[in-house]
């Protein structure tokens, strides 16, 4: 069996475990969200996505160290060097430990004063929202302490680990939904200190898992100050990238809390829930992929990193079009299915924040290229740079009297500038030829989209008076028509070829079956 081969069949059985993690979240997490919904009620609900956004403002510190410890990790198992593996793993503790102590002491002081003194949250809820914002300091700090271990799993392509963990995290997410309804205490403290527990439980559960299975996950005290220093000089410069991603996500969220109030909040919260949901398909497709691209260029064998860059993107960018495109026709009628109370501004809100997520997960696959490279100085520079003026345009219109969806606005088009500047500089950092890449995959992505959505929009007209049978037709239509488009212009003569052998064999698989019943 060739590498390539051998490559291809990894990265799909990693696909499939991903994706059957991925479901169990998903239903998990779309059930539990109606019900704590309609528990804490909106107010309550925006409370806690806003305080714990307070938090997540800091967790720049947690995604930087997290993609900087990914890198080095897989970087070095793609070289086969064990020795270094285990320094990198535990140099990287060592630098989250220390990011750790920074988070809570900063928390504490600013954050705190910023809760009290900033933040638009009835008086009554004061103390309540005090008691989430300590539970969600304490989730960061695990957070950030799981990030090695996660990182481990990842590099070694055993995704089974986090499907087996997940059923672990769903069972619990369950049983909070219940204590809610049982227990006498405030439901949103209550909420807050389970969440706590839960992520402890899993976090101890991928630590027990690492130290079982690799040997490199085993603490050993070291200081090399070669490897701190490069460690810590990446995440320095991949600190403004990530800056940037937490000020256009939570620093957002907050904005609106100043301007509109805790109900805005529960609305985008809400919005969020649903693009993180459809968005985990691309992600778990990504995380199957990632870790081969990093190896790829560790190795250097960069023709095989282009294709795999491209077809990352394009395969994403195909399945997020047939996952979000029905929602955002359908959004008003599956938001009042799925929670009955849909706050003002939710529909809205979720499908401009789809529209944002697609091009984010396109240009995924390039960033994780520029993170291979460790030469990340020019790329955070100028993309970071670029996504940190989201929060200043959004705040300067707002203040003259911008509508709520004005932030999301704002954010798209920056989004789509930053997605070219993206490209240039991947041109210089491991030559991609723009030009191929705009052509396999933006121009095959437009060519999708002008082919496979004009019927189910006209259908969503024609349909208005019969809102169930509208969200059948058109989720139907839109299953097919875009995936028939991605098939035939999306896909080359080598993955249609692929695809069409692996469904071949699936077919014989399911009727030798039968026969054998």
């Amino acid at each position: 069996m060739s590498i390539y081969t051998s490559n291809n069949s990894r990265i799909a059985k990693n696909t499939i475990l991903l994706y059957f993690r991925m479901i169990l979240t998903m239903l998990v997490s779309l059930y539990t969200s109606r019900v704590v919904l309609n528990t804490l009620g909106v107010s309550d609900f925006g409370i806690y996505n806003v305080v714990g956004g307070i938090v997540a403002m800091l967790g720049f510190l947690n995604v930087s160290m997290s993609v900087t410890t990914q890198r080095f990790i897989t970087f070095e198992l793609g070289r086969g060097n064990y020795k270094r593996l285990r320094i990198v793993f535990n140099t990287s503790l060592l630098i989250l430990a220390i990011l750790s102590l920074i988070l809570v002491l900063i928390a504490e002081t600013l954050g705190l004063w910023f809760l009290w003194h900033k933040m638009q949250i009835p008086v009554e809820r004061m103390d309540a929202a005090f008691y989430v914002f300590q539970g969600s300091i304490v989730t960061a700090v695990i957070f950030i302490m799981s990030v090695p271990f996660n990182a481990i799993i990842i590099a070694h392509e055993r995704m089974s680990a986090f499907a087996y963990i997940s059923i672990i995290e769903v069972l619990l997410k369950l049983a909070i939904v219940y204590l809610l309804l049982f227990f006498p205490y405030d439901k949103l403290v209550l909420y807050a200190f389970l969440i706590v527990c839960v992520q402890f439980v899993i976090f101890l559960s991928y630590r027990f898992y690492c130290i079982a299975n690799f040997q490199e996950s085993r603490f050993m005290l070291v200081f090399c100050y070669p490897y701190l220093k490069k460690m810590a000089g990446f995440t320095g410069w991949t600190f403004l990238g990530n800056l940037a991603s937490v000020t256009y996500t939570q620093g957002l969220n907050i904005l609106l809390n100043l301007f509109f109030g805790p109900m805005i909040n529960a609305a985008r919260g809400i919005a969020v829930q649903v693009q993180n949901a459809i968005t985990q398909f691309s992600i778990n497709f990504q995380m199957a992929l990632n870790p081969q691209i990093t190896k790829m260029y560790a190795t250097d064998d960069l023709p095989s990193m282009y294709k795999l860059i491209e077809r990352s993107s394009k395969f994403t960018f195909c399945l997020l079009l047939l996952l979000s495109f029905p929602v955002i026709l359908e959004a008003d009628f599956i938001l009042k299915l799925w929670l009955g109370i849909v706050p003002k501004y939710t529909v809205l809100f979720l499908r401009l924040i789809l529209c944002t997520a697609i091009i984010d997960a396109v240009a995924n696959p390039l960033m994780v290229s520029a993170a291979a490279t460790g030469k990340v100085k020019l790329y955070h520079s100028a993309v970071g740079g670029l996504l940190l003026t989201i929060l200043p345009i959004s705040y300067v219109v707002l203040k003259n009297g911008g509508a709520p969806e004005s932030v999301f606005i704002v954010h798209l088009p920056i989004c789509v500038i930053a997605f070219v500047v993206r490209l240039y500089i991947l041109q210089s950092l491991i030559y991609l030829d723009i030009k191929r890449y705009l052509y396999n995959v933006v121009g095959k992505s437009v060519l999708i989209m002008l082919t496979a959505l004009p019927l189910p929009v006209m259908l969503k007209f024609f349909l208005v008076d019969n809102a169930i049978f509208s969200l059948m037709v058109v989720c139907v239509v839109c299953l097919f028509a875009v995936s028939i488009s991605s098939f035939y212009i999306g896909l080359d003569k080598y993955e249609r070829c692929f695809i069409k052998e692996k469904l071949s064999v699936l077919l014989l698989k399911v009727k030798g079956g039968k026969k054998n019943t």
